[in-house]
């Protein structure tokens, strides 16, 4: 058997199984809101599923940043829980299903793909990128009658964080970036010094201002660097809080109760000593 023989059946098989999984959660969730069904999701309305989809998301995120594959499979099944509950709330109503959303995003991906599905031919990632761009402005343009921006599609209820990293990422698929990672590096010196400006001067609107522009300009450096914000930001609290446990713990060995203060030259100290372990 060849190797797209085998490559072929093994999809057919994956799409047997989805496909009857699918169907299998569809209807779980439709008994779960019938008549008979259980009274707390009986209850729930798409805005009260709000903090579920979000809550969801971030345990996905946690089971992948942990390394733990199987928890990573059930929180993404937590994850599509969320997504089937808002579909067939949306039936209910009559306005989409479930299978709508899942025609509209292959649809969506087939229409931005045309090196794959269409005779067009990208030759890099970055060609893929910008015949994206260009292909999902046209979705727009269509769509609300207007030509989009190049910053349109960024959540406005994304972390902070993250969005700075994709408004960068987006500017620059117009040329509007630096060449390299030193234009960032140097951005963050120049607005460091403004901040210690704006720090000197006690202006509390400067101070406001000018440190939101030295994290602004940290995300474009991590962006320039591959690295993501967010999950280096996450990767550094988490370094701390282990760090700051067994700070805690050998604190608890010298007598010292929790949360009463200690003299900041000891806790130096201990700091130091488990950040060299």
């Amino acid at each position: 058997m060849s190797d797209d023989t085998r490559n072929t059946k093994e999809i057919m098989e994956l799409q047997n199984r989805s496909a009857e999984a699918i169907r299998r959660l569809v209807a779980i969730m439709a008994r779960l809101r019938g008549p008979d069904g259980c009274p707390w999701d009986r209850e729930q309305t798409l805005d009260s599923l709000k903090p579920y989809l979000i809550e969801e998301a971030y345990e996905v995120l946690e089971a992948m940043d942990a390394g733990d594959s199987a928890e990573h499979c059930e929180e993404l099944g937590d994850l599509l829980l969320q997504i089937v509950f808002h579909a067939e709330l949306a039936r209910e109503s009559g306005r989409w299903d479930f299978a709508d959303v899942a025609q509209a995003i292959s649809d969506k991906l087939v229409y931005r793909h045309p090196h794959v599905f269409g005779e067009e031919r990208a030759r890099d990632a970055e060609e893929v990128e910008r015949n994206w761009a260009r292909l999902k402005a046209a979705e727009k343009a269509k769509k609300k009658g207007r030509a989009g921006s190049a910053l349109d599609g960024i959540p406005r209820q994304a972390p902070a964080l993250l969005r700075a990293e994709r408004t960068g990422e987006k500017a620059s698929r117009i040329g509007f970036d630096w060449p390299d990672a030193s234009g960032p590096r140097a951005k963050i010196d120049e607005e460091l010094r403004e901040l210690d400006e704006a720090i000197a001067e006690q202006d509390a609107e400067a101070i406001f201002r000018e440190l939101g522009d030295v994290l602004f300009s940290v995300a474009n450096l991590a962006r320039h660097l591959r690295v993501p914000p967010e999950d280096a930001l996450r990767a550094a609290i988490a370094r701390f809080e282990g760090r700051f446990h067994r700070m805690e713990d050998r604190l608890r060995a010298e007598g010292h109760p929790p949360g009463e203060p200690v003299e900041l030259d000891r806790l130096d100290a201990l700091w130091n000593e488990v950040k060299s372990e």
